[in-house]
């Protein structure tokens, strides 16, 4: 006698319920921007806003040591301490107009030297060779290093007598030793300086640019006879034209406000070829101990680079439109 067996078959198995995505509720979603945008407001306004508003009213004061203690008690003084920065036939603002001589010098000649430096670095180091990786991680130091360091490496190298600079030019056969921390030679050395901090970041901005322009367009213009020159005007320059705005802005905009290289390089007192109008500001703030024109001084930079912002970004706004 057979005994029929039956083999269980096993129950099919659910496979297992997904886990919902909780559900953010209307009013947290409305809010949930603002909120992340919270912390970012909170830091602008305590490390920005809040400053550049005190310093406008104390542009308005006169706030000189005998009511450091005291702010609140400052006389008024209208626009006096505009009408002291701006007449240009006292030591005032004589000083404060060839300051401002100074800086423009400095720093069309700074953006100038740090954006022909970065393009040309940026287009020898397109092409792929050995040891490229090596060459970028060297040129990238002055933009890792930081910058106190870095200014005061240079102010050692300039010192007259024991400077580098100068045992060099004396090795190479020269039978003086300039000084280029003071007299005349103080505007070549702070241009040198804010040149090798600030060309290497022109040199990262021109490198990620180049990497969005496609080969092939380098390709058919060689094959149409074009030469590396040719290549760099009709190609890679109007390419770009949205990076070098930018660029060309943030370099002037950051050596026209430049407080540290100067302050580094020179110390408290600065020779009149180097005197860049934040320093002079300094001074006229901190050794006199009249904040209120300095307070003065400072919001006539900050219209001024208003103004130039707003007139460059109109002038090339109305080029691209019209490109």
């Amino acid at each position: 006698m057979s005994v029929a067996t039956h083999e269980a078959t096993p129950a099919a198995t659910k496979p297992p319920a997904r886990k919902s995505k909780p559900e953010i509720r209307p009013g947290l979603s409305r809010w949930l921007p603002y909120a992340l945008v919270a912390p970012a407001v909170l830091m602008e306004l305590v490390i920005h806003i809040i400053p550049m508003l005190v310093g406008i009213w104390m542009s308005f004061v006169k706030l000189t040591k005998f009511f450091i203690a005291n702010w609140s008690a400052a006389p008024s003084a209208g626009i006096n301490n505009y009408k002291v920065a701006l007449d240009f036939d006292n030591a005032v603002g004589e000083g404060l107009l060839k300051s401002f001589g100074v800086t423009l010098i400095f720093s069309l000649v700074t953006v100038a030297l740090s954006w022909v430096l970065g393009m040309a670095a940026a287009v020898a180091l397109q092409p792929t060779f050995r040891g490229r990786s090596l060459v970028r991680t060297l040129f990238l130091v002055p933009y890792a290093l930081p910058a106190y360091a870095g200014i005061l490496t240079w102010n050692f190298m300039l010192q007259r007598d024991t400077g580098a600079v100068n045992h060099v030019l004396t090795q190479l056969g020269a039978d003086d030793k300039p000084f280029w921390l003071i007299g005349s030679n103080a505007l070549f050395s702070l241009i040198t300086v804010a040149t090798w901090k600030l060309w290497t970041f022109a040199f990262l901005t021109l490198m990620a640019g180049l990497q969005s322009i496609p080969r092939d367009q380098y390709e058919a213009a060689a094959v149409d006879g074009a030469g590396n020159l040719r290549q760099w005007r009709n190609i890679t320059l109007p390419a770009l034209r949205p990076v070098n705005l930018v660029l060309v802005l943030v370099l002037f905009l950051w050596t026209f406000s430049d407080f540290n290289t100067p302050y580094v390089l020179f110390g408290t007192a600065q020779p009149p070829a180097g005197d860049l109008i934040t320093f002079h500001i300094y001074n006229a703030s901190f050794l006199t101990w009249n904040f209120g024109s300095g307070a003065a001084m400072s919001v006539l930079l900050l219209i001024f680079l208003m103004i130039v912002t707003g007139i460059y970004l109109f002038v090339t706004g109305r080029k691209t439109r019209r490109a």
